[in-house]
This record gives structure tokens, C-alpha cells and sequence, in this order.
């Protein structure tokens, strides 16, 4: 166990010494990863507040059946009865005349909107909550079969074509995303290898005395792998630092155009694991920066 720690100890000083010795071409390898993991954490931190809304969206979902004119209340009990039946449905309420038009009235300006007006002009409806498991597309479009052509049923209305419309511009972010960071990885593949390399070339003579001596190929590429790994890691906490210093300084000054964009959903920032993930994606590029560097290098 010793033995081992006193190995890593090693390796560790050496990848720090390596990347002392070129520290310019280290601080570039630093600094793409960085600027790479910054513009795909921009486009993550997006994606996921938008996913956020739609997941509370789809939690709030509630559909609106307003009835027919001229429907007694008896005939309004039972049109709600009949519709809390359909499979995908999960809670129904009846809504009065007279309950529409307090709500209305309670809204921002809508008791504006009301004066002048006589008699009540708002039509009684059902609210329908689906159940939580089948608020889905495909159990929208159950209740819509189930509602179509009932008697007493006026109109039906929902917001399933905006969150149909706002989850493909989340799943066009997600894809633009996707393409940016794969383009940007290969880029910051190429520099770290390139850098990794150049270390590789300055270290030759020290290399080939370590093979002399009996060093394994192992022992000897280590460090390498561990200094692109650690250019890697602290690329993603700059990346991580720059975003948490912009979410923060930007969110309030961007606080009413995120509300139309957002709704009432607060803005987040990333969650511990999902930073976490950021890290390691740095370390990971550098690693694999590493280990293109190793293969294409002939000792």
C-alpha cells in the first residue's frame, strides 16, 4: 500500500513538473478547455431550465371544457361525472357561471375588462386534471377522442400546441448543443494532444534513461495522462466559475425577459452532480488529449 502511494506521489510530481515546464503551452491547454466546456455549460444551463418548465408545465397541465348555453346544473353534474370516467383523466371540477366570472375578475385587469359589460358573458366549464402518469401527448389525445362530439361539450382548450412548440425548440437547443460541444471537443482534443506532444519531445532524453533503467512504458506515459487529466479538471472548474459568476450577475438584470421566457419558473443553477459532470467532462478531454498525444508518439 505504501509502495503504491509512493508511486502515485511520483507520477503526480512528475505531471506537475511537466506541466510547469511548459507552462505557456499548458495555460492555452487550460484555457480551450475552459472557453469549450464554458459555451456547452451556456447551452446546458439553457436546456436545463427549459426542461424544468416543461416538467412543471406538464405537472399544472389542465384542460378546459367550456359547455354549452342553456345546460342545467343537473345536466352540468352529470357531463362532469361522465367525463371523470375517461381513463387518462385524473380529477375534474365544475365551474359555475358565476365562479368564471369571479376568477376573471380576480386576474390583472380583468375586472377592467369587465366594466360596462352586462350580465355575466362567461360560459360555465369543466377543469380536467389528467393523471399525473398519463400527461402526456398521446394522453391528451386520448381525452380529445373522448370529447369530441359530446353532447354539451362547447369547446376544449389547452395548451398543448405551445408545449408541443416550446419542447422542439428545447430539443432544437439541446441538439444545437450537442453539435457545438462535438465540434468544440475535437478542437480541444487536437490542442491538448498537440501539447501533451510538444512535453513529450521536451522530455525525450528523460524518457529513454527512465526505458534504460527499466521503467515500464506505463510508468513512464503516466504522468503524461495524469497533467492532460488535470488540464482537463481545471478547465471545467474555470468553465464552472465563469458560468456561476454570469448566472449570478446576469440573472437579475435579465430577470423580466426570463420571465417570458420562463414563466414563473425560477431560473437554477446547475445542481451539484450535473457541475460535477461538467468537471469530469474537462478531465475527460484532457485524458483523451493524452492518450491521442501517447499513441501518435514514438518512444
Amino acid at each position: 500500500m505504501r509502495r503504491v502511494a509512493v508511486i502515485l506521489a511520483i507520477l503526480v510530481r512528475s505531471a506537475l513538473r511537466g506541466m510547469q515546464s511548459s507552462a505557456v503551452a499548458s495555460g492555452i491547454a487550460v484555457a480551450t478547455i475552459a472557453i469549450a466546456l464554458l459555451l456547452i455549460g451556456a447551452f446546458a444551463l439553457v436546456v436545463v431550465n427549459m426542461q424544468g418548465l416543461l416538467d412543471r408545465f406538464g405537472q399544472d397541465l389542465q384542460i378546459t371544457a367550456y359547455l354549452e348555453e342553456g345546460l342545467s346544473k343537473a345536466e352540468q353534474s352529470l357531463l362532469a361525472e361522465r367525463v371523470s370516467t375517461v381513463e387518462v383523466v385524473g380529477r375534474v371540477r365544475l365551474i359555475s357561471k358565476q365562479q368564471a366570472l369571479e376568477r376573471f375578475r380576480a386576474t390583472r385587469g380583468g375586472a377592467a375588462l369587465l366594466e360596462g359589460l352586462e350580465g355575466n358573458p362567461l360560459p360555465a366549464s369543466l377543469d380536467i386534471s389528467l393523471l399525473s402518469e398519463r400527461r402526456t401527448p398521446e394522453g391528451l389525445g386520448i381525452l380529445n377522442k373522448a370529447l369530441d362530439g359530446l353532447p354539451g361539450i362547447a369547446e376544449v382548450a389547452h395548451g398543448q400546441e405551445w408545449i408541443e412548440g416550446y419542447a422542439r425548440a428545447a430539443s432544437l437547443a439541446r441538439v444545437s448543443g450537442y453539435a457545438l460541444g462535438a465540434v468544440l471537443a475535437l478542437a480541444t482534443l487536437l490542442i491538448v494532444s498537440n501539447t501533451i506532444r510538444l512535453g513529450l519531445y521536451a522530455r525525450e532524453d528523460e524518457l529513454e534513461i527512465l526505458a534504460l533503467v527499466g521503467a515500464s512504458r506505463t510508468f513512464v506515459r503516466a504522468p503524461f495522462l495524469l497533467e492532460g487529466t488535470l488540464q482537463g479538471a481545471i478547465g471545467g472548474v474555470l468553465a464552472l466559475g465563469v458560468l456561476w459568476a454570469g448566472f449570478h450577475l446576469l440573472v437579475p438584470q435579465l430577470q423580466y425577459g426570463l420571465a417570458f421566457f420562463l414563466g414563473n419558473t425560477e431560473p437554477r443553477f446547475f445542481a451539484v452532480a450535473e457541475s460535477l459532470k461538467l468537471i469530469s467532462g474537462g478531465a475527460g478531454l484532457g485524458l483523451l488529449g493524452s492518450l491521442a498525444a501517447l499513441m501518435a508518439w514514438r518512444s
